[in-house]
């Protein structure tokens, strides 16, 4: 079992994510056994099958920097766990597709950022609105994770509005006004 964030604490995880080899397709891949987090490409394809269990909590889906959180925009009831894959670090269109997710479509289950997930980028993933966090496997040991938790006090008051906090500082702050 691998460790991950989930609101800012560190947490035993039982998910797989599912990522297709060279040649499997998505309709017919084999799923593993237990909760698993599966392509996109295989949720649409098998999304009646796969229905009742994302309803039951059991499986969930996730989506490449490349894919249109749209093309769930009319299962986001059905999924409790949608999943946003960071190839690289320089990556960051998962950030926009959580930003997406949150504002845009209204998502309000669990949204997992996974792949490479780097602790420097824990709290700008949690302002776009991702609430659990998923570095890849051997990343961190758990003791690393656990000390990785300060990097959410990096910034004592962000000055931009995002997905956690929608005033930018500039209007959360009175002012004195001038004589």
């Amino acid at each position: 079992m691998s460790e991950i964030i989930k609101n800012g604490v560190v947490h035993e995880d039982d998910w797989t994510v599912l990522r297709l080899a060279e040649g499997e397709e998505a309709a017919t891949v084999e799923l593993p056994a237990g909760r698993v987090i599966v392509p996109l490409a295989v949720w649409l394809a098998r999304r009646d099958a796969l229905g009742a269990q994302a309803e039951a909590g059991v499986l969930g889906v996730w989506l490449a920097g490349t894919e249109d959180p749209a093309a769930l925009a009319d299962d986001l009831l059905r999924l409790q766990l949608i999943a946003v894959d960071f190839p690289k670090f320089a990556d960051g269109r998962g950030y926009s597709i959580a930003t997406l997710l949150r504002a845009r479509h209204g998502y309000g289950g669990e949204l997992r950022a996974i792949g490479e997930v780097l602790r420097d980028q824990f709290f700008f993933l949690t302002r776009c609105g991702f609430d659990a966090l998923q570095p890849a496997a051997g990343r961190y040991t758990p003791e690393q994770l656990k000390i990785a938790l300060e990097s959410f006090r990096d910034f004592t008051e962000p000055y931009q509005g995002a997905v956690d906090r929608a005033e930018p500082l500039f209007r959360r702050l009175a002012r004195k006004v001038a004589a």
